[in-house]
């Protein structure tokens, strides 16, 4: 199972930018460590709250925007590049920054903040994980334009964000230099992040998200089978089903809310957690997330042996212009021409223009060997006492989260396996 996103700012003279690092993979050497040493008011458990409040507010204006539609979004990805922006942003334009992404000013001072997202990526980082997750930040600056030596020394020591000069005025080699980077960075996953640029366009900041996890109870492919997904009351399509039985795995029934939530596990530090509203109950779900929400359903799940679990195999796709959604989160000055941006190059005249964001989410049966789950399914049907089958059979949520930061790192819904 792979999933790639990238994220991408565009400045221009009133414009922003793209931001990745040169090498493709977290840096080592960062100095989240020494923060972690020194302390931070935005421990890992708090700054998972944030950032899961900031995701389920941003999936609630991404599901308005695209009601029945598929959906795939990397809040972390986003975050980390407006974190990144929020170094070269004052006044209004840095309080609505930080204040969009759900942090309270009032309480936590911008330095913890951005200490808080360091320690979040060193962690990310460690080597030795089974998952594998790369993300990194670049950012892509005009020739001509000088770039503060303050903001790209925070931009390298607080995410390894490096700056490398471009020439915007050939905009043609400056998309394919991007998008090249972004390509080979996500494993071909996204191959054009920019399908144009503005020749007004002065610097590009780019981050993107490689996620690749191996079920820890994988599915047998033999057993995948061609079933009916539910679109709505009345019409159906039909999909690849992957199929696993008599599986042990994390499960809660939330009655409350009218839905069926089940774990599944990586080999390594992520898990995913896939939500299944009752028929009619999509909206009601969707309209109750909230950060207590999560650390409800993460609270009570239990091991539970499931009698037949299904769910569908499946590769979707979303590319979506941000400004519209993260205007509504509060996040509007830095759209317009009293936007102060000033801290990244000594000029005022720099705004956003346009925020893209796309995702890819291939989901599949690739796990550890099939002898693992051979083991488990030759369990009798005889010791299970209450019978429980779960079929992801119609429109389901999908949340894969770090386990060593529980931070959410990408969500999904998934209303038609067969819509890339």
């Amino acid at each position: 199972m792979a999933l790639c996103v990238a994220f991408v700012l565009l400045v221009a003279v009133f414009c922003p930018a793209v931001l990745c690092q040169p090498d493709g993979t977290l840096g080592k050497e960062t100095t989240a460590q020494e923060d972690q040493n020194n302390g931070t008011q935005v421990d890992s458990l708090n700054l998972a709250s944030i950032n899961t409040d900031f995701a389920f507010s941003l999936y609630k204006e991404l599901a308005l925007k695209n009601p029945d539609k598929n959906i795939v979004f990397s809040p972390f990805s986003i975050s980390f590049a407006l974190a990144v922006l929020s170094l070269g942003a004052s006044s209004n334009t840095l309080e609505e920054i930080l204040e969009g992404l759900k942090f309270n000013l009032t309480e936590t001072p911008k330095e913890d903040i951005h200490r808080g997202f360091g320690d979040l990526l060193h962690m990310l980082s460690q080597p030795g994980d089974q998952v594998k997750i790369s993300t990194g930040s670049a950012i892509f600056v005009e020739k001509r334009l000088p770039i503060l030596a303050e903001f790209k020394e925070k931009a390298r020591a607080l995410y390894q964000a490096e700056a490398s000069s471009t020439d915007f005025q050939q905009p043609h080699e400056a998309k394919k230099l991007i998008n090249d980077y972004v390509s080979k960075n996500t494993h071909g996953k996204i191959k054009e992040l920019i399908s144009d640029l503005d020749d007004s366009a002065l610097m590009v900041l780019v981050n993107y998200i490689y996620f690749k996890g191996k079920w820890k109870t994988p599915f047998d492919p033999d057993s995948t089978f061609e079933s009916d997904f539910y679109l709505d009351n009345n019409r159906t399509v039909r999909v690849p089903m992957m199929k696993l039985k008599f599986l042990t795995t994390p499960y809660f029934r939330d009655e409350e809310l009218s839905c069926s939530v089940v774990e599944l596990k990586y080999t390594g530090n992520a898990s995913a957690l896939f939500i299944l509203p009752d028929e009619g109950k999509m909206q009601q779900l969707e309209a109750s997330l909230q950060p207590e929400t999560l650390r409800k359903w993460k609270k009570s799940l239990r091991p539970r042996m499931i009698d037949e679990l299904r769910l569908p195999k499946f590769s979707i796709s979303t590319d979506d212009s941000m400004e519209g959604i993260l205007s509504k989160l509060g996040i509007r000055e830095v759209f317009s021409s009293q936007a102060d941006l000033s801290g990244i190059t000594g000029d005022k005249d720099l705004m956003v223009s346009k925020v893209v964001h796309k995702a890819v989410l291939d989901v599949g049966e690739i796990g550890t060997e099939a002898a693992a789950a051979t083991g488990i399914m030759m369990v009798g049907s005889a010791l299970i006492l209450n019978p429980l089958e779960v079929y992801f059979d119609r429109s389901f949520l999908m949340i894969i989260y770090s386990t060593n930061t529980q931070t959410p790192l990408f969500m999904a819904k998934v209303t038609n396996p067969n819509e890339n």
